[in-house]
């Protein structure tokens, strides 16, 4: 028991180092590309669709490597070092191309973006999803750390940019190498593994992510995911740029960026507590249809409000649309997929579909901003997403699979039962 405590905890911990270490970075990322590097909004909008591409490409690997290796945190690691190499790959690599050679530093960074953060943040919530069902509690209780992690970054990003942003680069290294040592640290007790059906014994195989993609539940959930969460997404990218335009000055509004995070964090951390009773009380579907509900009217008012009270108090909103939207990911893909295809349904059948999304979406929406303005913009995309909410509704499945359905495929895709009360 105090074992299991032990590894709850550091994972705990881990959480809380590795979305620090990102958020006092990535969470300016914008900023960054516009005032350091000097990228116009179609650029921006360039180097995201970009970044997606190689996203695309790097989590359904991730995802495929987590179901193949069970509990080897071997791709926690690399992903570590990934974390660490971010200061000095920012500031002599990623900064000088980006300004002398704009396509290779585009390339460069997506590579590097990707296996650390796109993909990697991907991968880290699949793993924290695992460890959660194998010790028997909550993924909330572990990914909320996360969220305290981001919070804190996020209160001290817009100050440290302001001062120089290669200290925000530098923070986040440091604070990688630290996170490395707690991973090292976890050992996960094999017993555990051989007496729950929580992970999955049977290894994916090639051949099962063909017969998982002709499964209509796929690609009905794929549905949702790219026709609303890529919306939450892509309206993130150049938020900040709009939220400062609200303030008199950049300074200011990258400052009061960072404390309006800070909340939104804060938020998200509280709401990873109650979530999971929201999705159980709901239902994974119906959770999902609120979230996407939640995500449209949140995005037309952005279009419609004029001072930045009101605009930070929608932003803060993201983070309870967050919490419940992963919460509900993971409960709708333990509902209607067999747990050999865990990871992979998150990082495919999630993540990546995300990221086509983004990656159709960015350039052209860059060009929106430009030529129609940020409240427009909001205000369509809003719609869209409630457009897509309503055709989810009927799309979307509602129990997980009954009898009949396990008798028809009984090789492929006999529902895992999950011990919740794994010891």
């Amino acid at each position: 028991m105090n074992r299991t405590k032990h590894v709850i905890a550091k994972m705990r911990v881990y959480s809380f180092l590795y979305y620090f270490t990102w958020s006092v970075t990535f969470i300016l990322y914008t900023l960054w590309l516009s005032e350091v590097i000097g990228l116009n909004s179609v650029s921006i909008g360039t180097v995201f669709a970009v970044n997606g591409v190689f996203a695309v490409c790097a989590k359904p690997v991730y995802g495929y490597i987590l179901d193949r290796s069970g509990m080897s945190k071997n791709i926690l690691y690399f992903i570590g070092l990934i974390s660490v190499a971010m200061a000095p790959f920012f500031i002599y690599i990623y900064k000088p191309l980006l300004i002398n050679y704009t396509p290779i530093g585009i390339v460069a960074g997506s590579i590097f973006l990707s296996l650390g953060w796109y993909a990697g943040v991907a991968a880290n919530e699949s793993y924290m999803d695992r460890i959660s069902r194998l010790y028997g509690t909550e993924f909330g209780r572990i990914r909320m750390l996360g969220s305290i992690g981001s919070t804190v970054g996020a209160s001290v990003s817009g100050i440290l940019f302001n001062i120089s942003p290669n200290i925000n680069l530098v923070v986040s290294s440091a604070t990688a190498a630290i996170m490395l040592l707690i991973l090292l640290s976890i050992k996960i007790d094999e017993t555990i593994i051989e007496r729950t059906t929580v992970i999955s014994t049977e290894k994916i195989k090639p051949r099962d992510i063909a017969t998982l993609l002709q499964e209509r539940k796929f690609w009905m959930f794929a549905l949702y995911v790219a026709g609303v969460v890529w919306v939450m997404f892509v309206a993130e990218q150049q938020f900040p740029r709009f939220f400062v335009t609200f303030f008199k000055t950049k300074e200011l509004g990258n400052e009061w960026y960072g404390y309006m995070m800070t909340v939104k964090n804060g938020i998200e951390f509280f709401s990873m507590l109650t979530a999971p009773i929201i999705v159980n009380r709901l239902g994974a579907k119906n959770a999902l249809i609120l979230c996407g509900i939640l995500i449209g009217f949140r995005l037309i008012l952005c279009g419609l409000v004029h001072n930045y009270i009101a605009i930070s108090i929608l932003k803060t909103l993201y983070g309870m649309e967050m919490a419940l939207l992963l919460v509900s990911v993971f409960k709708y893909i333990a509902d209607n997929f067999h747990a050999k295809f865990n990871a992979t349904m998150y990082l495919l059948g999630y993540q990546t579909m995300v990221y086509v999304g983004s990656t159709i979406i960015s350039a052209p929406v860059g060009h929106f901003y430009d030529a129609y303005g940020f409240e427009q913009t909001y205000f369509f995309m809003g719609i869209f997403a409630l457009t897509f909410t309503i055709i989810s509704y009927f799309t979307l499945s509602g129990k997980s699979y009954d009898e009949a359905e396990r008798k028809h495929k009984p090789h492929q895709f006999n529902k895992t039962p999950i011990d919740v009360k794994a010891k």
